[in-house]
């Protein structure tokens, strides 16, 4: 909204310095500063609000270090990453960038879910939640709008051949900038020079016609991107500012691509995908990991607060549409290392339980517990030590993910 503001003034009234807020760096330093101090400031006002509703974790009985100490503590504290999130976004964001709309329907939707499956574990007592398969139909859902908007917006482009010219002066400049913006399904394959790929191909060997028919292809895979993130975030989400802080490493490793995929200078330069207005999501990006920053004053160990399924839920559905929207997709199970490894403990766990006690009657696990924190935490790790290797372990593979940029 101020962005709009200090538009018009600029352009009527000429007031020196309102042409300012045309530069996404500095409407992105706003964003990220404001949803620091809101999640840090207010967040405690939330918290004590949950508190005196009696907004209290039920913990069940697992046999960890430490768990018993945590019933009771607040939980839907996602509620403070959503609106320290949101606001900044509303005040600086253009808010008709296609994009910017799609991650403010993200928020809402993920965090709905989120909200409705806390309010069932706690209000009305039942330790499961909502119900999985309602879950899933919101992630479908969510896949479905996010899927379609990507596919048959107008607004959607990318400017392939921007990688093939080099701006040596400001008429050359503009000849880039004048270069045409065209619909594509294409994607980045990491570490590979010529590197895109595009989801229309898989439907070649039918002709060139049924490649009209991509959507077929395309949204079926945002959904399911969108689903397995968001659940790899709700997994990630069992110790004291696991979740937090590894998603707000991951979060700023997709701004950094958010931002030179949006710009066309950088994209030129680092010879990717150029996609025209994708650089506002830069302004979210930034109130996003703040808030999740400004979470961790309250989450980190003992936590004061828990996210619950408010936050993890939406943590995973803004990551995925980020990459999704930016073409960086395929890198997720690097940048997002930490869900895929928890993804994969649960699932590894599950299926040679049941394949070993249908073979010989009685099920064997791979790990102690899964997901895999829980694993180090019955091996007697503290949460801390186990929340501070993940978190480096998350650095490295966002640094292995920024090296993509030229490691081909």
């Amino acid at each position: 909204m101020l962005y709009y503001l200090f538009d018009y003034l600029d352009k009527t009234v000429d007031i020196p310095g309102t042409g300012v807020f045309q530069y996404i760096t500095f409407r992105s330093g706003l964003a990220v500063i404001l949803s620091l101090l809101i999640s840090t400031i207010y967040g405690k006002k939330i918290i004590e609000f949950l508190r005196n509703q009696q907004v209290g974790e039920t913990v069940r009985e697992l046999g960890l270090a430490g768990q018993t100490q945590k019933a009771g503590t607040p939980t839907m504290g996602g509620l403070i990453i959503i609106l320290a999130t949101l606001i900044p976004v509303l005040l600086f964001a253009k808010l008709d960038n296609i994009y910017i709309v799609l991650l403010i329907v993200t928020t809402l939707w993920m965090g709905t879910i989120g909200f409705i499956d806390d309010y069932i574990k706690i209000f009305k007592k039942d330790k499961e939640g909502l119900k999985g398969r309602f879950k899933v139909i919101g992630q479908v859902g969510l896949g479905l709008i996010v899927g379609s908007v990507l596919y048959f917006h107008p607004g959607v482009t990318v400017r392939k051949d921007t990688q093939r010219t080099n701006i040596m002066s400001e008429s050359n400049q503009t000849m880039v900038q004048a270069a045409a913006e065209e619909k594509s399904t294409a994607t980045t394959i990491p570490f590979f020079k010529n590197n895109e790929f595009d989801y229309a191909d898989l439907l070649s060997f039918m002709g060139d016609g049924f490649q009209d028919y991509a959507w077929l292809i395309f949204i079926p895979i945002v959904i399911f991107i969108i689903t397995a993130v968001s659940n790899g975030a709700n997994l990630t989400d069992g110790i004291d500012g696991l979740a937090a802080g590894t998603s707000a490493i991951s979060v700023l490793t997709l701004g950094i691509f958010t931002f030179v995929s949006g710009n066309i200078i950088f994209s030129n330069y680092l010879n990717i995908m150029y996609i025209p207005n994708a650089g506002e999501m830069t302004v979210f990006i930034s109130a996003f990991v703040g808030s999740l920053i400004g979470f961790l004053w309250y989450n980190s160990y003992p936590a004061a607060v828990f996210m619950g399924d408010t936050g993890s839920l939406t943590i995973g559905g803004i990551i995925a549409v980020i990459a999704i929207a930016i073409r960086k997709e395929l890198l997720i199970p690097i940048i997002c290392g930490i869900f895929l490894a928890e993804n994969l403990s649960v699932v590894v766990q599950v299926a040679y339980f049941k394949y070993t006690k249908k073979k010989f009657g009685e099920g064997k696990r791979i790990f102690l517990m899964s997901p895999l924190h829980h694993h180090y935490q019955k091996k007697g790790y503290h949460e801390s030590k186990i929340v501070t290797r993940f978190w480096i372990v998350g650095i490295i593979l966002a640094i292995l993910s920024i090296v993509t940029l030229k490691l081909r």
